[in-house]
């Protein structure tokens, strides 16, 4: 039966193709510039298959397939695994949902590569041993694919255990009126529906984040997030801002937590970037986060164009910058994760959910 991928997925090969093609991978700015004087050179990929495992060492212009014992299976040009990476490039741009790549399906095969994703921890997506030019040291690293060949890449997925819910104060809505601000159905109908509510003398208070594993994690890193995420989803609405870099600006004017400082925005951005990479690395909000990171290399970006580039934890400030710049809210499905609509508590109140997604550009 044939492999069948979508644009994500086969992205994961293409990337271990081109890298052992290429042999080292330029870093990146925040903007996915290639920084020409700053590179890694690629000493190895290590792949797990449920057949084995198997190592893909770099060795003059040679890519050598071995066992973890060193034994040597098989010996390539390092310029073939670059043919084929863009052959597979080609048929990426042109596939569509789920889609088979025949011929790269062939080569897989033939370097010991059964499956289009290596097995791995949960942000791991390819364990590649780098060489610092500065430090002059090899060290195994896991990298995170993300890939712009297809949609957005997801940061943070939205879920049920994503919900933050609200309290609407100021309002004493009939079941009538919410029974009509529960049926809009517009393009836009979660801000539809929260300025509904705001017609109605309706302010949104931030009251609990319905998965309490979500709810730890983000205390765990800062006992402020709960609350600077409620903030950063209600002024997505009030503002039509989706970028978190701006959304940050707009926290450090308004100040809701008021801290003490003349630039209290540098409090918020160190606490959104923060959160940011821990999400890239390790956090998930419905598992129980023990701090540490899975992919603690960093990210693995494959451009539009094909091009790769690393934004490597070694470098936090460029990796953390990078995250920031492109990070964005995403509004998630209503109809899967069971908000933005107006419900009684036991108490009576009236409550209203908003979703947290995040997506890179």
């Amino acid at each position: 039966m044939a492999i069948t991928g979508n644009k994500g997925e086969w992205s994961e090969i293409y990337t271990l193709l081109k890298l052992l093609g290429e042999g080292k991978v330029y870093a990146g700015d925040q903007n996915l510039n290639r920084i020409q004087n700053l590179f890694y050179p690629i000493i190895m990929i290590l792949r797990q298959e449920k057949e084995g495992n198997y190592n893909y060492k770099i060795l003059d212009k040679d890519v050598v397939i071995q066992t973890p014992e060193n034994e040597e299976l098989l010996r390539i040009p390092a310029s073939v695994f670059l043919d084929e990476s863009e052959k597979l490039l080609s048929a990426i741009n042109s596939g569509n949902g789920a889609f088979p790549v025949v011929e790269t399906e062939k080569f897989m095969h033939r370097i010991k590569c059964h499956s289009l994703k290596a097995k791995s921890s949960d942000k791991t997506d390819i364990r590649i041993i780098l060489h610092d030019r500065r430090t002059k040291l090899n060290s195994e690293m896991g990298f995170s694919i993300k890939s712009q060949l297809g949609g957005d890449s997801t940061l943070i997925n939205a879920s049920k255990a994503t919900n933050f819910t609200f309290k609407i104060e100021g309002s004493r809505l009939t079941d009538r009126e919410i029974a009509q601000i529960n049926g809009i159905s517009t393009k836009n109908k979660v801000s539809d529906r929260y300025n509904a509510i705001k017609k109605h003398g309706g302010k949104l208070i931030f009251d609990s984040i319905d998965n309490h594993t979500f709810r730890n994690n983000l205390i765990m890193l800062d006992s402020n997030l709960p609350a600077v995420i409620a903030y950063l989803l209600t002024n997505r609405l009030e503002t039509g801002e989706t970028g978190l870099k701006e959304l940050s600006i707009t926290l450090g004017k308004d100040n809701p937590l008021k801290f003490e400082t003349d630039n209290p925005t540098v409090f918020y951005e160190y606490k959104i970037k923060h959160l940011l990479t821990s999400a890239a690395l390790g956090m998930m909000p419905a598992k129980v986060w023990n701090g540490q990171y899975d992919a603690n290399g960093g990210y693995l970006v494959v451009k539009k164009d094909g091009e790769i580039l690393c934004y490597h934890f070694y470098d936090r400030n460029r990796f953390e910058e990078y995250l920031f710049t492109n990070a964005y809210l995403e509004r998630s499905s209503t109809t899967r994760h069971e908000y933005a609509l107006i419900v009684k508590g036991n108490d009576e109140a009236l409550y209203f959910k908003l979703n947290f997604q995040v997506r890179l550009k």
